[in-house]
């Protein structure tokens, strides 16, 4: 038993399992798009979801667009045009992708069915600013938000009230047409309405929660955005109809799979993780200790599998993403412990503003970061867990995986 390689084993089944097309496809067959087809993809898997719809519904299709980031593209598609464009923040790309999408969905009538596949990532590829609301300005609330911790829910309550184009209101947009919406969750609880800031579903929050974040946080923001926040987002939208899928409860659930074919007793802690990522380390490296001591919650050989969106709070200028963190804290905690194995990973396979997709950890990284002359516990509180990574040959590079259904960890303990 290689702790190492069947963790890297785990999170790659897990992940093959989630990918866009087997979903898209599945739902296209369970149910038949029918009509004219408008297709619109958006979010970091919005090329593969669009492929798989080509492959299925392909001669339906009348026009479409593709809006993914950055090296998320694979080549053309027939009849879509490809957009790449800013993730975590929006670019001039990401306004540009969205005109177009709005020119080639504008003033369709009743026959028509607008395919809209959407993915993680979405609040920044899709968007247009409410008029006042400046590019710039969007991205320095965003960056705020990003900074002080909020969770992509508080997040996306305040970015779709400055847009035109979240929280409803593209589906306002397309009517009469009916939308046809096949969505890859990755918002904890898969809530629709914050979902790529929910384009096309009802908005559940409320202008006075959305004030309420600004406070809670102490958002720098213009005086007129007040007012903007102020006006309510829709509330029903009656032309849509949505399927979740791919989650991370799948995720999990495929994860404890494959831990259980190679022979770990599994137990799938939760789903819903959403706390600060260096404690969410600490505390599974707490659990190392209990099942290194007492053989509990599973006798060993046995795989605690986690699922869920951390935060980091930034106070350094060092490079990371919140899987790096989780991975280095824990990795702190578990130093000169035999027989444990750490691995967490962003799904799309990249973990904050890095080509990481997160990092795998054990008893002897700790002592290699060392050995290279560095403090582990300064890079930690400098946010700068790539370089402690790099530094111990623990850092996991997948490349962009073409799915997005938030992060997975996987702590490993053998039998001694």
């Amino acid at each position: 038993m290689t702790l190492h390689r069947d963790a890297k084993n785990i999170v790659q089944y897990a992940i093959d399992a989630v990918l866009p097309e087997r979903a898209v496809r599945e739902q296209l067959r369970k149910k038949p798009c029918k009509g004219r087809i408008i297709l619109v993809s958006i979010g970091k898997a919005a090329w593969r979801m669009a492929k798989a719809a080509v492959d299925e519904v392909g001669d339906q299709i009348e026009r479409g667009i593709v809006i993914t980031k950055y090296h998320h593209s694979r080549g053309p598609l027939a009849n879509l045009s490809i957009w790449e464009a800013g993730h975590p923040l929006p670019d001039e790309n990401s306004l540009k992708a969205t005109s177009e999408a709005l020119k080639i969905t504008k003033n369709l009538s009743a026959d028509h069915q607008v395919l809209f596949l959407v993915s993680g990532g979405g609040s920044a590829l899709f968007e247009k600013p409410k008029e006042g609301v400046t590019l710039e300005d969007f991205i320095e609330i965003t960056d705020q938000m990003l900074r002080c911790g909020a969770n992509i829910v508080e997040i996306n309550a305040i970015r779709k009230r400055l847009s035109a184009v979240k929280g409803g209101q593209f589906a306002q947009w397309v009517a009469p047409a009916h939308i046809y919406s096949i969505v890859l969750s990755d918002v904890l609880g898969d809530r629709l309405d914050s979902i790529a800031s929910g384009p096309a579903y009802p908005d559940a929050t409320t202008s006075r929660q959305a004030l309420e974040i600004v406070s809670r946080y102490n958002l720098a923001m213009k005086p007129c955005f007040f007012k903007i926040l102020e006006e309510e987002t829709p509330k029903k939208v009656s032309n849509v109809e949505t399927f979740i899928s791919g989650s991370v409860k799948t995720l999990c659930e495929k994860a404890a799979e494959k831990a259980h074919d190679l022979g770990y007793k599994t137990f799938i802690l939760t789903t819903t993780l959403n706390c600060e990522a260096r404690e969410a380390g600490t505390f599974l490296a707490s659990i190392a200790r209990e099942e290194r001591a007492y053989s509990r919650p599973l006798e060993p050989p046995c795989a605690i599998i986690l699922g869920g969106e951390t935060i980091v709070h930034l106070k350094g200028k060092g490079k990371g993403g919140r899987n790096q963190e989780l991975a280095l804290a824990a990795a702190l905690e578990i130093q000169n412990m035999p027989g444990v194995v750490l691995i967490s990973v962003g799904s799309d396979g990249t973990d904050g503003p890095t080509d990481a997709a997160g990092g795998i950890v054990d008893g002897k990284t700790v002592e290699k970061i060392y050995h290279r002359g560095a403090d582990p516990y300064t890079l930690l509180e400098n946010n700068n867990a790539y370089h402690a990574l790099h530094m111990a040959n623990s850092l996991i590079k997948t490349g962009p995986t073409g799915t997005n259904v938030n992060d997975l960890t996987v702590l490993l303990v053998k039998k001694l």
